[in-house]
Order: structure tokens, then C-alpha cells, then sequence
């Protein structure tokens, strides 16, 4: 292996190991939530305030950040960014007042949406047309990795040492992380930066409306907006619809199920059939397992093939980016689309499928699921169409 090519891939696992990092920033609060409550006792529902201001920020600020991310280094956003994070998540580790942590909240959520725009958007600068499917494959799985890890090691480390030394262990590894990074970059690779634009409330809106009306930029994170409307929502309810006796086995299956499929499968798919059919594949095949249940299928049947269609959908929608947006300024603004509507699925799928789940229960709920598939397919359908005909359109 050359000396470019080692350099490569060595960032390449760094910027995986950033992503890491970043799905961490959420993790370190969702997983261990009950050593959370007691820390906080008093705080009441303003405590679930802790899991969704970080997503909050990434809603409202998703596309500015991939504007503002498409004219600095990416390499230096990064980094920029795991510092920052690493310095909060140090600071959170004195556990201060909840309304003090709350806030520390916020500026963590731009940490972390600099991270997942600028990094799978260097990623996809680095690799080759070869392996840059396979590398959006393995950056898709950053989030499952991340929850698996906290699930399997960092609860037993909360419950020896403390919610504050998770905390402690978060934050160096941030900056261990960024400094990896930095390294890379000044060996191996320049950052990358595009021509300075002057950023204003009309630039940033106007962004807004040429993303979401150009079919290449919003498809990707159109079909985002649907996976992530139920993929975190039903790890979290679903278990509990299980038999007793499975559940703990079931529940952690589920997302290593989903992580297998889009690394060892996606990357087979994305060989023959281009990302966007692969996606389409994905939420049809999901909208397949949850009528499975109709069919009378037993429920951890269901659930395993569900999560395992929904692999597809995952390691696709990232590949997507790059396959559909030739220009780096073009990725990072569809990497910005996709940050914003995944943290706006997010902010809204458990409080909507919680509300069919009260008052229709485990039927209606399945059944609103297998709705969203299929509008998630059905609007990368529309979105191939569109883009079909300005093709089209556009030839002499």
C-alpha cells in the first residue's frame, strides 16, 4: 500500500471515528437515562429536554451549517468541531444545573452538525469513484455503532464510575479524535475550501429554497426524513410489544441486524444498482416486513426483517449524496439537507407514533409506519422522475 493510499484510509477511519463521536453526543444521555433521572430527581418531563435540544438545533440549522460548512476547510470544520465538542462534553462532566446543562446542549448540537456535514463530506472527497459507495456505507453506520457500544460498555462504566466519568471519557475522546485528525490532515491531505460567499438571512434562506426544489440535492434527505421518523422511535417502542422472555435479546439484535445488512450487503447492491434503487428496494422491502405482521407473522419475525430491510435504506441514503452531487459544494449542502431533516425525524417520530400508539395501539401504529415507507419510496420515485426530465430538457 502506497503512502497516499495508507493516508487515505487511515483518515478515512478517523473521520468514521469522528462520526463515532458524534452519535455519541447522544447517545451518552439516551442510553444511560435512568442514572441521568437520578442525577437530576427533581427535574420532571423538562428532563427529556436533554435528548431533544441537541436535535432541535439540527432541525432549525441543518442547511445553514452545510452552507457555511461548503465554504471552510472541511478538514478544519472537523476538527474545529470535535474540539468544541470535546470541550463541552468535559465541562458537562462537572454535572451542573439542569438548566446549565441544558444550555450547554445548544452549542453542543452545532458541534455535532458540523461533524455530520463536514465529515461524510470529505469522505466522499477522499475516496475514489471505486470505493466511495463503500465508504458512505461505512460512515452510514456510524449512529447503530455508537448506540451498540454505549448499550454493551458504557452503561457498566456509568454504574462503576459514575455519569460524570462517561462524560470525562466522551470528551477526551473527542479531542483524542480531533487531534488523530489534524495530524492526517497535515500529512496526508489539504483541507478542502470553496470560494468566500458572504452568509446573510437571504442567502441562507434562498439556500434553503434551491435545495429543496432541486431534485438531486433533496432526494437524499427527503428519504432521510421518512427512515428517521421511525428507525430510533421503534427501538424505542417496539421492544416493549415483545414477549418478555425475548426482549432484551431482540432489542439489541435489532440495530446489529441493520448495521450487517448495510455493510455487507449495501455495498454488494451499490456495485450492480445505483443508491437511489437500493433506498427504493429498502423502504418497499420495509413496507413488506410491517405487512408481514397483517399476514400473521409473529412480531419478532417482523421486527428482524424489518430492521434488516431497513439496512438498506441506511447505508444507501448516504451513498446517494455523492452519486447524485458531483460538486463538493453540492454534497455538503445536501449533507446539511440530510443532517436537517434526520434531526427533524428524530424531534417528531416518537411523539407522533406515541400518539397512534395511545390511541389505536400496536396495529395503528404499524399500520402509520408502513404508510411512511411507502411515501418514503414513492418520493424518491417522484424525485428520479423529476430529475429524468431535466435531463431531458436539458440535452441539445
Amino acid at each position: 500500500m502506497s503512502r497516499t493510499s495508507f493516508g487515505t484510509v487511515t483518515l478515512v477511519l478517523a473521520l468514521w471515528l469522528a462520526g463515532l463521536g458524534a452519535s455519541a453526543q447522544f447517545a451518552k444521555f439516551a442510553v444511560p437515562f435512568s442514572y441521568v433521572h437520578l442525577q437530576y430527581p427533581d427535574a420532571g418531563t423538562e428532563l427529556g429536554w436533554l435528548l431533544t435540544l441537541i436535535s432541535s438545533v439540527g432541525a432549525v440549522l441543518g442547511m445553514t451549517a452545510g452552507v457555511l460548512v461548503a465554504r471552510a476547510g472541511l478538514g478544519r470544520t472537523v476538527v474545529t468541531a470535535l474540539f468544541l465538542g470535546g470541550a463541552i462534553s468535559l465541562w458537562q462532566s462537572t454535572l451542573p444545573a439542569l438548566p446549565v446543562m441544558l444550555f450547554s446542549r445548544v452549542f453542543e448540537g452545532i458541534s455535532h452538525l458540523m461533524i455530520v456535514v463536514a465529515a461524510p463530506t470529505l469522505m466522499a472527497q477522499l475516496a475514489s469513484d471505486r470505493y466511495r459507495g463503500l465508504c458512505m456505507t461505512l460512515w452510514s453506520t456510524f449512529f447503530g455503532v455508537s448506540f451498540a457500544l454505549m448499550a454493551w460498555f458504557g452503561l457498566s462504566f456509568v454504574e462503576d464510575q459514575g455519569l460524570g466519568a462517561l462524560l470525562t471519557g466522551h470528551g477526551v475522546y473527542m479531542i483524542l479524535t480531533g487531534l488523530v485528525i489534524w495530524v492526517c490532515l497535515n500529512r496526508f491531505g489539504p483541507t478542502l475550501s470553496l470560494p468566500a460567499e458572504g452568509v446573510s438571512l437571504a442567502i441562507v434562506l434562498k439556500k434553503h429554497l434551491d435545495a429543496y426544489r432541486s431534485p438531486n440535492v433533496a432526494a437524499p434527505a427527503v428519504g432521510w426524513f421518512f427512515y428517521t421518523l421511525t428507525f430510533v422511535s421503534l427501538l424505542t417502542l417496539l421492544p416493549e410489544l415483545l414477549p418478555p422472555e425475548s426482549r432484551a435479546t431482540i432489542a439489541g439484535l435489532l440495530p446489529l441486524v441493520s448495521i450487517a445488512v448495510s455493510l455487507f450487503f449495501v455495498s454488494a447492491l451499490l456495485s450492480r444498482f445505483s443508491a437511489v434503487a437500493v433506498t427504493v428496494l429498502g423502504f418497499a422491502l420495509s413496507a413488506v416486513a410491517i405487512a408481514l405482521f397483517f399476514a400473521g407473522f409473529s412480531l419478532p419475525f417482523v421486527c428482524i426483517g424489518l430492521f434488516s430491510a431497513l439496512g438498506l435504506i441506511q447505508g444507501a441514503s448516504f451513498a446517494s449524496v455523492p452519486e447524485l452531487n458531483l460538486t463538493n459544494e453540492a454534497r455538503a449542502t445536501a449533507n446539511g439537507a440530510v443532517a436537517q431533516m434526520g434531526n427533524l425525524g428524530n424531534l417528531i417520530g416518537t411523539p407522533i407514533l406515541l400518539v397512534v400508539l395511545a390511541n389505536g395501539g400496536p396495529p395503528a401504529m404499524l399500520m402509520t409506519v408502513l404508510g411512511l415507507y411507502c411515501a418514503g419510496g414513492i418520493a424518491h420515485l417522484v424525485l428520479r422522475r423529476m430529475r429524468n426530465s431535466r435531463a431531458i430538457q436539458q440535452q441539445p
